[in-house]
């Protein structure tokens, strides 16, 4: 009944345009991911210790730590690559959207776009206090809060398929969450 109630609550073009926006990201987050499988010399040392900020000494602590670094490489390899499966094939989308939020801020904080801060790696242009790993974190909170999985993705699959009462349940719970106290989109009214 759910899935139905949101499928109508969006229109075609709100419908290709996030499941478009959900696409680039996730082939995004996965070519990062898998560009960094692929190299086994590559680490987030260099990264973290270029670090400035507020929390810049706790990302210099990260980096200076074999163990915590290699923790830390993993975590980061992977999660970008499952982020990106999630989000490019509609599956999990949720969870792939929080885990994307949670790596965009760590990269966000690690490097945060200051007056006068300054890396080693050169930027695209000049920033302040807004960055491209802080617009792809707000993207993702509207793919968070405007799913479209559950009409174009796995997670419509998932939510259909026989045995799987665990996966049904979870996205209705997902979906329903993202309706927020206002309902669907469409039930917005004009104040």
């Amino acid at each position: 009944m759910q899935n139905q109630s949101l499928h109508s609550a969006y229109s075609s073009r709100q419908i290709w345009l996030l499941t478009a926006l959900r696409m680039g990201i996730g082939w995004h987050f996965l070519y990062e991911g898998v560009v960094k499988l692929w190299n086994p010399g590559w680490s987030a040392g260099g990264y973290l210790m270029d670090s400035s900020g507020p929390l810049a000494g706790l990302f210099h602590q990260m980096a200076s730590n074999p163990q915590i670094l290699s923790v830390v490489d993993v975590l980061n390899t992977w999660g970008l690559t499952l982020v990106g499966l999630g989000l490019m094939l509609g599956g999990f989308t949720r969870l792939a959207a929080i885990g994307g939020i949670i790596l965009l801020a760590f990269y966000y904080l690690a490097h945060p776009p200051l007056f006068g801060a300054q890396y080693a790696a050169p930027t695209e242009g000049s920033y302040l206090l807004v960055n491209k790993n802080l617009i792809e974190l707000l993207a993702i909170a509207v793919l968070y809060y405007f799913p479209t999985a559950h009409i174009i993705g796995l997670d419509r699959l998932l939510r259909h398929w026989p045995g799987t009462s665990w996966a049904r349940k979870m996205m209705d719970d997902q979906y329903q969450a993202s309706q927020g106290p206002v309902g669907p989109p469409n039930a917005v009214k004009a104040i």
